[in-house]
Parts: structure tokens; C-alpha cells; sequence
């Protein structure tokens, strides 16, 4: 492989065609399902699908016998599925997704989720980076391989459309496909992170998540709070109390050791190692106000606080009014949404059942209380990497980055990677990404770090093509 001529090539791509077909996506305000559920009616999904769809049909005319599908099962949000042919008895997996997050408020000026702004090196706007990337880099890859006549296995591509509800349609979807789909043995996601923009990180392992709606109700209606406080529960005190049973006030410890689990020793380890490499970087990255610190001074408990040990968010509240109309009342209930992260290997389906059993069971004072589950996804930990696969990402990172590659557990997570790893055990992972610091996906100003993006798609060719050359050694 002549990497000089490949860096130029796919360079040229992302440079004369991506980009402008990321704006592009951009404007589209194709809200995951959980966020927009007249997504159907709206119709920003299927303008997401052609846009990516228009420009994959292109590309495919230069892969000889390739073929792309938008697979619609009734009721369920679309699938875009590519087949490119290969060699060998092999296939080669690559995943993302089209789907995206709410706006989120907080956008600098100028900026906004649906309105793309290129600053330098920085695409701006809500889905660039996650993960509307994923289909070009993906693609592009292999044309780039094509254009030198190097092998590599047969390739599936698959672009989902209900990531960010937590995969609940995909499912349906690989089963539907399963015959076609074969038995990948290399998998390649670029919906992760990365530490940093100066090496190519290597997801190891991704968090679960559980979580839904608290609401707490005390009355069947608001009252005049000098005539009810004393008398009356706050729901909001009693909502404090139920979150104590699971978070320890204190320190945002998760108490229940029902949600806990034991850390792989090597996983200590790379949590070490990528404390070293970045430093202050692990938090630095955050848009901290004044005065403000980290929860602890130890960076490697950071790392592994973020990768491998249940956290509780409170991401939404309802039943409280706003400041400027907020009288003199006690309210008759208050309602937050919960997104517990949960470790790798602890079963998500199970830990949303514990923590509704926790929270409504003798609720004080005899409050009505209720936990509604909404998500309940089990996290993933690779399985060990061949030597062939740790050589290739080691090699191509120094191609591309100059730098050798690192490895870290994400905070956040894939649902899909979970269900391959069942369905797939023999299959490696390579997952990486290019949500790093300040890239902020999910919030305000979220961006699409160009370069970045250039180089993982420069790394996925070249590891496709070590994997192709490794089993045919075999």
C-alpha cells in the first residue's frame, strides 16, 4: 500500500464531496425517534436517507458489483444496507448511524444544530461527528483501496436510524438480514471517541445505560405552600430521598452494589496509560465554570469513573414551573429523567429492573411513585485483539497520525456493539471515532474535528485491507 497516495486520495474526497455533503446533512433536523415521534410525518428522516443514499450510488459505479438498499420493515425507522464484493470467504462489517440528538440550548452565537459553520479545522453543527460521518469515511475507505487494486474481503455496510433511541428497531433488522449479512469476522464502528486529535484511539470497551422517568406525586393538586408546608411532603424532598437510595449524595457514588462490577485488570491498566497520555486533558475538556474541580485529583480513577463504573444523570425535570411564574405553592408532583451508565459487563435489561424495584418499593410517607423504564442497554467489552489487528491499528496510526495508538473504555454507548458481540463472539472490533475534546456531541456546539475524520478513514482502509491479507496468510 502506497499510504502517501492513499492520504491524498481520500484527502480529495473529504475535501471535494464529504464536507459539502455534511453541511448538507446538517440542515436536516432528522431527530432520533425518541425526540421527534412523528418522525414519519416530518419526513427529515428519509431526506437524511437520499442525501446519503444519492451520494453512495455514485460511488458504488466505481466498486464493481456493489449494491445499496434502503431496507424498510413496517413500522420501523429505515436501514440503508450496502454490499461490496471481495475476496475470500471473509466479511468485513462497517456500522453507523444517520440518526441524531436534540438542539439542545446553549449554542454560541453564530452557530446552531442545523446550521453548518466550517471554522478552520471544525465542521459545527448537530450529527456531523455522530455519526453522519460514518457512511462517507466508511465508503470511501474501500473506493480507496479500489483505487490502488488492493483486496480486501467482501464488505457490508450498515446505516441505522434509531441510534440514539438506543437501537430498538436494529435488531429487527439484523435478523431480517442475517442470511446476507453472513458472519462478519472484523466489525468497524465510528460512532466512539477519541482522547485526543493527535493518535488514533482505540475503543475498548462502552458503557450501558438505563434510565426513564421518576415521578413523585403527593397531591391531586397544587395548594397555597404557608397553609401546606409542614403538613405536606414536598415531592421534591422525597424525590431526594429515592435518588439517595441510588446515588450517594456526597460523592455521585452508585451505592447498590447490584450495579456494580468487578474492573478487568487489564482494563486498570489502559485506564493508566491513557491517564499518562492525557494528562489534564480527561477533564480540561469541559466547559467548567469558575472555580469548579473534578470529583477526585486521581486521573486514572477519572478515566475508569467515566468508562467502567455506574454514574447517574439527572437529564430532564418536570412539574416545575418556570422561576418568573413560580408562586407560592406546593406543587403536587415532581418528575426527572434518569440516564444511569452502567458498567460494560453488567446486563442493562436487568439493572433498569433493580433500579424501578428500588425506587418504588415503600415510598415515604406513602407517595405515589412511579419509575417509567425507557432504555435498558447493555454495555460491551471487546474481546482480546489478535496480534494481527493490534499490529495494523499500531502501524496505522503511525501512518496517519505520527503517533502511536492508545486504548481507552468510552463513557458512552453503542447498543449495537453489544448485540454483535452475542451474535459475533469469534469477530474482532475495531472502534474508534472522532468525538474528542470540546467536540461536545449530544450539547451545544458540537463539531466535526475535519482532520480527524480524514485520518480514521485512512486507518479503516488500511486496516481492512491488513485483515483481508492476515486470513488469507491463514
Amino acid at each position: 500500500m502506497d499510504t502517501a497516495r492513499l492520504s491524498r486520495f481520500v484527502g480529495g474526497v473529504w475535501d471535494e464531496e464529504i464536507v459539502p455533503r455534511l453541511v448538507e446533512y446538517i440542515r436536516i433536523p432528522n431527530k432520533s425517534p425518541m425526540f421527534d415521534a412523528n418522525w414519519a410525518e416530518h419526513g427529515h428522516m428519509d431526506a437524511a436517507v437520499k442525501l446519503m443514499e444519492d451520494w453512495a450510488r455514485t460511488k458504488l459505479q466505481q466498486l464493481p458489483g456493489a449494491s445499496l438498499e434502503v431496507v424498510r420493515l413496517e413500522g420501523r425507522t429505515p436501514l440503508i444496507y450496502i454490499e461490496v464484493p471481495g475476496e475470500g470467504d471473509d466479511t468485513v462489517m462497517l456500522y453507523g448511524h444517520l440518526d441524531k440528538q436534540p438542539e439542545m440550548t446553549g449554542w454560541s452565537e453564530g452557530l446552531g444544530p442545523w446550521t453548518p459553520v466550517i471554522k478552520g479545522d471544525k465542521l459545527y453543527g448537530r450529527g456531523g461527528a455522530d455519526d453522519g460521518y460514518a457512511i462517507f469515511g466508511s465508503l470511501t475507505a474501500l473506493l480507496a483501496l479500489h483505487e490502488q487494486g488492493i483486496a480486501h474481503a467482501r464488505c457490508v455496510i450498515m446505516i441505522e436510524a434509531c441510534e440514539e433511541s438506543g437501537s430498538y428497531d436494529l435488531p429487527h433488522y439484523v435478523d431480517h438480514l442475517a442470511a446476507r449479512i453472513g458472519n462478519p469476522s472484523l466489525v468497524v464502528c465510528l460512532d466512539s471517541g477519541c482522547g485526543n486529535y493527535d493518535q488514533l484511539w482505540l475503543t475498548t470497551s462502552l458503557r450501558g445505560m438505563t434510565g426513564g422517568n421518576l415521578t413523585v406525586q403527593v397531591l391531586e393538586e397544587g395548594v397555597h405552600s404557608g397553609d401546606a408546608s409542614g403538613v405536606v411532603p414536598s415531592s421534591f424532598r422525597i424525590l431526594r430521598q429515592l435518588l439517595s437510595r441510588l446515588e450517594d449524595p456526597a460523592t455521585g457514588r452508585i451505592l447498590p452494589p447490584e450495579l456494580q462490577v468487578e474492573i478487568p485488570a487489564q482494563r486498570i491498566e489502559q485506564a493508566r496509560h491513557s491517564a499518562e497520555v492525557l494528562g489534564t486533558e480527561i477533564y480540561d475538556k469541559f466547559p467548567w465554570v469558575e472555580g469548579m474541580q473534578p470529583v477526585s485529583d486521581d486521573l486514572t480513577e477519572l478515566v475508569l469513573n467515566r468508562t467502567w463504573r455506574p454514574q447517574l444523570a439527572v437529564t430532564g425535570i418536570g412539574g416545575l414551573p418556570p422561576l418568573d411564574s413560580a408562586g407560592n405553592v406546593l406543587r403536587p408532583q415532581t418528575a426527572v429523567k434518569l440516564s444511569l451508565r452502567v458498567p460494560p459487563t453488567l446486563n442493562g435489561a436487568k439493572a433498569g429492573e433493580f433500579v424501578k424495584r428500588l425506587l418504588e418499593q415503600d415510598p415515604p410517607y406513602g407517595a405515589k411513585v412511579s419509575f417509567e423504564l425507557e432504555k435498558d442497554g447493555s454495555g460491551w467489552n471487546a474481546p482480546e485483539l489478535s496480534p494481527w489487528l493490534q499490529q495494523a491499528v499500531g502501524d496505522a496510526s503511525e501512518h496517519y497520525f505520527g503517533a502511536p495508538a492508545t486504548y481507552m473504555g468510552e463513557g458512552g454507548s453503542i447498543p449495537f456493539m453489544g448485540m454483535l458481540g452475542e451474535k459475533f463472539p469469534q469477530a474482532q472490533f475495531l472502534i474508534t471515532g472522532v468525538l474528542g475534546p470540546h467536540s461536545n456531541a449530544h450539547g451545544p456546539n458540537e463539531f466535526l474535528h475535519i482532520p480527524t475524520g480524514k485520518k480514521v478513514t485512512m486507518v479503516v482502509a488500511e486496516v481492512v485491507a491488513r485483515h483481508h491479507q492476515n486470513r488469507s496468510a491463514d
